[in-house]
Protein backbone atom coordinates (compact mmCIF):
# COMPACT_ATOMS: atom_id res chain seq x y z
CA UNK A 1 0.00 0.00 0.00
CA UNK A 2 1.53 3.56 -0.97
CA UNK A 3 0.14 6.81 0.85
CA UNK A 4 1.32 9.65 -0.70
CA UNK A 5 1.24 12.11 2.02
CA UNK A 6 2.00 15.88 1.90
CA UNK A 7 1.35 18.23 5.15
CA UNK A 8 -1.13 15.45 5.93
CA UNK A 9 -0.99 15.14 10.30
CA UNK A 10 -4.64 16.86 10.14
CA UNK A 11 -5.63 13.45 8.32
CA UNK A 12 -3.23 10.75 8.69
CA UNK A 13 -3.67 9.67 12.23
CA UNK A 14 -7.20 8.96 11.56
CA UNK A 15 -6.49 6.72 7.81
CA UNK A 16 -3.54 5.15 9.55
CA UNK A 17 -5.49 4.27 12.89
CA UNK A 18 -8.03 2.44 10.30
CA UNK A 19 -5.62 0.29 8.58
CA UNK A 20 -4.62 -0.86 11.78
CA UNK A 21 -8.08 -1.91 12.87
CA UNK A 22 -8.48 -3.98 9.84
CA UNK A 23 -10.18 -7.50 10.35
CA UNK A 24 -7.34 -10.45 9.89
CA UNK A 25 -9.21 -10.82 6.62
CA UNK A 26 -6.15 -8.41 5.50
CA UNK A 27 -2.96 -10.96 5.65
CA UNK A 28 0.53 -9.63 5.39
CA UNK A 29 0.35 -5.57 4.48
CA UNK A 30 3.43 -3.38 3.23
CA UNK A 31 2.49 0.16 4.06
CA UNK A 32 4.83 2.79 2.77
CA UNK A 33 3.91 6.32 3.27
CA UNK A 34 5.83 8.87 0.84
CA UNK A 35 6.23 12.57 3.09
CA UNK A 36 6.63 14.46 0.18
CA UNK A 37 7.78 18.38 0.62
CA UNK A 38 6.25 18.46 4.45
CA UNK A 39 6.30 21.30 6.65
CA UNK A 40 4.19 19.58 9.31
CA UNK A 41 4.53 16.19 11.62
CA UNK A 42 3.51 13.72 8.90
CA UNK A 43 6.51 11.75 8.57
CA UNK A 44 6.39 11.55 12.70
CA UNK A 45 2.62 10.44 12.83
CA UNK A 46 3.33 7.90 10.25
CA UNK A 47 6.26 6.16 12.12
CA UNK A 48 4.80 6.45 15.01
CA UNK A 49 2.60 3.26 13.79
CA UNK A 50 5.50 1.41 13.25
CA UNK A 51 4.84 -0.70 16.66
CA UNK A 52 1.33 -1.53 15.51
CA UNK A 53 2.15 -2.83 12.46
CA UNK A 54 5.25 -4.85 13.84
CA UNK A 55 2.64 -6.01 15.81
CA UNK A 56 0.13 -7.50 13.07
CA UNK A 57 3.18 -8.98 11.51
CA UNK A 58 3.18 -5.97 8.72
CA UNK A 59 6.05 -3.68 7.02
CA UNK A 60 5.75 0.01 7.85
CA UNK A 61 8.08 2.26 6.04
CA UNK A 62 8.24 6.17 5.67
CA UNK A 63 9.90 8.07 2.82
CA UNK A 64 10.93 11.49 3.76
CA UNK A 65 11.37 13.69 0.24
CA UNK A 66 12.19 17.44 -0.07
CA UNK A 67 10.31 17.66 -3.50
CA UNK A 68 6.37 18.14 -3.68
CA UNK A 69 4.24 16.42 -6.13
CA UNK A 70 1.67 13.52 -5.51
CA UNK A 71 2.65 11.09 -8.94
CA UNK A 72 6.57 11.20 -7.92
CA UNK A 73 5.34 10.32 -4.39
CA UNK A 74 3.29 7.48 -6.09
CA UNK A 75 6.65 6.64 -8.32
CA UNK A 76 9.22 6.55 -5.51
CA UNK A 77 6.58 4.73 -3.20
CA UNK A 78 6.39 1.57 -6.43
CA UNK A 79 9.97 1.51 -6.98
CA UNK A 80 9.95 0.72 -3.10
CA UNK A 81 7.31 -1.52 -2.78
CA UNK A 82 8.36 -5.35 -2.36
CA UNK A 83 4.42 -6.51 -2.79
CA UNK A 84 3.66 -7.64 -6.04
CA UNK A 85 -0.57 -6.29 -5.76
CA UNK A 86 -0.30 -2.57 -5.44
CA UNK A 87 -3.07 -0.47 -3.50
CA UNK A 88 -3.03 3.24 -3.41
CA UNK A 89 -4.31 5.48 -0.90
CA UNK A 90 -4.88 9.25 -0.37
CA UNK A 91 -3.85 10.28 3.26
CA UNK A 92 -7.38 11.45 4.14
CA UNK A 93 -9.08 8.25 3.60
CA UNK A 94 -10.27 6.00 6.41
CA UNK A 95 -11.37 2.48 5.60
CA UNK A 96 -14.12 0.19 7.20
CA UNK A 97 -12.11 -2.60 9.16
CA UNK A 98 -12.99 -5.66 6.35
CA UNK A 99 -12.06 -3.52 3.46
CA UNK A 100 -8.43 -4.74 2.86
CA UNK A 101 -9.39 -8.33 3.26
CA UNK A 102 -12.21 -7.62 0.73
CA UNK A 103 -9.97 -5.87 -1.90
CA UNK A 104 -7.32 -9.03 -1.42
CA UNK A 105 -9.52 -11.50 -2.16
CA UNK A 106 -10.85 -9.74 -5.25
CA UNK A 107 -7.11 -9.23 -6.75
CA UNK A 108 -6.32 -12.87 -6.23
CA UNK A 109 -7.35 -13.79 -9.76
CA UNK A 110 -4.75 -14.85 -12.53
CA UNK A 111 -6.37 -12.17 -14.83
CA UNK A 112 -5.31 -8.24 -14.08
CA UNK A 113 -7.88 -6.77 -11.80
CA UNK A 114 -8.72 -3.42 -10.60
CA UNK A 115 -10.57 -2.57 -7.34
CA UNK A 116 -11.84 -0.15 -4.85
CA UNK A 117 -14.30 -0.26 -1.92
CA UNK A 118 -17.44 1.56 -2.19
CA UNK A 119 -17.23 5.11 -1.96
CA UNK A 120 -19.15 6.69 0.79
CA UNK A 121 -19.07 10.58 1.27
CA UNK A 122 -17.40 11.74 4.81
CA UNK A 123 -20.23 14.27 6.82
CA UNK A 124 -19.20 17.63 6.05
CA UNK A 125 -18.70 20.57 8.12
CA UNK A 126 -19.86 22.91 5.74
CA UNK A 127 -23.69 23.75 4.52
CA UNK A 128 -22.53 24.11 0.97
CA UNK A 129 -20.39 21.12 0.85
CA UNK A 130 -23.25 19.15 1.82
CA UNK A 131 -25.54 20.06 -0.62
CA UNK A 132 -22.56 19.62 -3.08
CA UNK A 133 -22.20 15.95 -2.09
CA UNK A 134 -26.34 15.24 -2.19
CA UNK A 135 -26.01 15.88 -5.53
CA UNK A 136 -22.35 14.60 -6.22
CA UNK A 137 -23.36 11.06 -5.34
CA UNK A 138 -26.37 10.54 -6.67
CA UNK A 139 -24.81 11.11 -10.19
CA UNK A 140 -24.37 8.32 -12.77
CA UNK A 141 -20.73 7.63 -12.68
CA UNK A 142 -20.73 7.65 -9.23
CA UNK A 143 -23.86 5.31 -8.55
CA UNK A 144 -22.00 2.93 -11.12
CA UNK A 145 -19.99 2.00 -9.07
CA UNK A 146 -15.73 1.22 -8.99
CA UNK A 147 -15.33 4.98 -8.64
CA UNK A 148 -12.41 4.75 -7.22
CA UNK A 149 -11.79 8.37 -6.08
CA UNK A 150 -8.74 7.98 -3.69
CA UNK A 151 -8.64 4.43 -3.09
CA UNK A 152 -7.61 1.64 -5.91
CA UNK A 153 -5.68 -1.42 -5.96
CA UNK A 154 -4.43 -3.78 -8.77
CA UNK A 155 -2.86 -7.38 -8.78
CA UNK A 156 0.35 -8.10 -10.54
CA UNK A 157 -1.11 -8.41 -14.03
CA UNK A 158 -2.76 -4.89 -13.51
CA UNK A 159 0.03 -3.23 -12.75
CA UNK A 160 2.08 -4.36 -15.78
CA UNK A 161 -0.82 -2.21 -17.77
CA UNK A 162 1.47 1.07 -17.04
CA UNK A 163 5.21 2.22 -16.36
CA UNK A 164 5.34 4.60 -13.86
CA UNK A 165 3.16 7.12 -12.82
CA UNK A 166 3.12 10.17 -16.11
CA UNK A 167 3.06 13.81 -14.63
CA UNK A 168 -0.48 14.13 -15.20
CA UNK A 169 -3.51 15.91 -12.68
CA UNK A 170 -5.45 13.04 -12.39
CA UNK A 171 -4.03 9.99 -11.31
CA UNK A 172 -6.77 7.99 -10.11
CA UNK A 173 -8.71 8.15 -13.38
CA UNK A 174 -5.72 7.42 -15.45
CA UNK A 175 -5.28 3.94 -13.65
CA UNK A 176 -9.00 3.24 -13.39
CA UNK A 177 -9.06 3.22 -17.45
CA UNK A 178 -6.19 1.52 -17.80
CA UNK A 179 -9.21 -1.17 -17.50
CA UNK A 180 -12.13 -1.78 -18.56
CA UNK A 181 -15.30 -2.03 -16.82
CA UNK A 182 -15.20 -6.04 -16.59
CA UNK A 183 -12.22 -6.04 -15.01
CA UNK A 184 -13.26 -3.22 -12.27
CA UNK A 185 -14.71 -4.80 -9.11
CA UNK A 186 -16.29 -2.28 -6.16
CA UNK A 187 -16.76 -3.89 -3.14
CA UNK A 188 -19.16 -3.61 -0.58
CA UNK A 189 -16.77 -2.53 2.24
CA UNK A 190 -16.94 1.15 2.36
CA UNK A 191 -14.05 3.65 2.49
CA UNK A 192 -14.49 6.95 3.43
CA UNK A 193 -13.54 10.17 1.36
CA UNK A 194 -14.14 13.64 2.53
CA UNK A 195 -14.90 16.19 0.46
CA UNK A 196 -12.77 20.08 0.42
CA UNK A 197 -15.47 22.40 2.71
CA UNK A 198 -16.54 25.16 1.00
CA UNK A 199 -17.60 26.81 -2.12
CA UNK A 200 -14.46 28.10 -3.22
CA UNK A 201 -12.45 25.23 -2.65
CA UNK A 202 -15.43 22.85 -4.33
CA UNK A 203 -14.83 25.56 -7.04
CA UNK A 204 -10.89 24.33 -7.26
CA UNK A 205 -11.51 21.09 -6.94
CA UNK A 206 -14.12 20.61 -9.67
CA UNK A 207 -12.00 22.92 -11.55
CA UNK A 208 -8.23 20.52 -11.38
CA UNK A 209 -11.07 17.57 -12.06
CA UNK A 210 -12.79 18.86 -15.16
CA UNK A 211 -8.83 19.71 -16.34
CA UNK A 212 -7.51 16.11 -14.91
CA UNK A 213 -9.99 14.65 -17.68
CA UNK A 214 -9.22 17.07 -20.07
CA UNK A 215 -5.67 16.23 -20.23
CA UNK A 216 -6.16 12.81 -20.56
CA UNK A 217 -8.63 12.96 -23.26
CA UNK A 218 -5.71 14.96 -24.99
CA UNK A 219 -2.98 12.55 -24.17
CA UNK A 220 -3.86 9.16 -23.56
CA UNK A 221 -7.51 9.25 -26.04
CA UNK A 222 -7.69 5.59 -26.49
CA UNK A 223 -7.71 4.82 -22.70
CA UNK A 224 -11.40 6.03 -22.89
CA UNK A 225 -12.48 3.49 -24.55
CA UNK A 226 -12.61 1.85 -20.87
CA UNK A 227 -15.21 4.49 -20.01
CA UNK A 228 -18.22 3.10 -19.53
CA UNK A 229 -19.63 6.26 -17.86
CA UNK A 230 -23.23 6.25 -17.67
CA UNK A 231 -24.23 9.85 -19.18
CA UNK A 232 -26.18 11.93 -16.73
CA UNK A 233 -29.32 12.74 -19.22
CA UNK A 234 -32.05 15.58 -18.81
CA UNK A 235 -34.53 14.02 -17.12
CA UNK A 236 -32.21 12.48 -15.01
CA UNK A 237 -30.48 15.71 -14.01
CA UNK A 238 -34.09 16.95 -13.54
CA UNK A 239 -34.99 13.70 -11.19
CA UNK A 240 -31.92 14.79 -9.34
CA UNK A 241 -33.27 18.49 -8.94
CA UNK A 242 -37.04 17.53 -7.97
CA UNK A 243 -35.09 14.85 -4.48
CA UNK A 244 -32.72 17.43 -3.55
CA UNK A 245 -33.49 20.93 -5.41
CA UNK A 246 -31.02 22.98 -2.61
CA UNK A 247 -28.25 20.71 -3.48
CA UNK A 248 -29.07 20.89 -7.31
CA UNK A 249 -28.94 24.73 -6.85
CA UNK A 250 -25.64 24.36 -5.14
CA UNK A 251 -23.89 21.66 -7.55
CA UNK A 252 -24.83 23.79 -10.46
CA UNK A 253 -23.45 26.96 -9.31
CA UNK A 254 -20.26 25.51 -8.68
CA UNK A 255 -20.22 24.53 -12.27
CA UNK A 256 -21.12 27.26 -13.27
CA UNK A 257 -18.35 28.64 -11.63
CA UNK A 258 -15.88 26.46 -13.09
CA UNK A 259 -16.55 27.30 -16.75
CA UNK A 260 -16.10 31.21 -16.01
CA UNK A 261 -12.72 30.84 -15.68
CA UNK A 262 -10.87 28.60 -17.58
CA UNK A 263 -8.10 25.79 -15.36
CA UNK A 264 -4.86 26.47 -14.77
CA UNK A 265 -3.91 22.61 -15.71
CA UNK A 266 -1.79 22.81 -12.69
CA UNK A 267 -2.53 20.55 -9.60
CA UNK A 268 -4.24 22.42 -6.92
CA UNK A 269 -5.23 22.05 -3.45
CA UNK A 270 -8.55 22.12 -2.32
CA UNK A 271 -7.46 22.17 1.55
Amino acid sequence: MIIPAHDEEAWLDRCMNSLMQQDDSARSVEIIVVANACTDHTADIARGYGPAAERRGWALRVIEVPQGGKLNALNLGDAAAQGRSRMYLDADITCDADLLGQICTALSVDVPRYATGTLAIARARSWVTRCYASVWRRLPFVRGGAVGAGLFAVNPGGRQRWTAFPAIISDDTFVRLQFSAAERVEVPARYHWPMVEGFGNLVRVRRRQDAGVTELRHRYPALFRNEAKAPLTIPGLLGIALRVPMGFLVYMAVHIAVRLRPATGEWTRGR
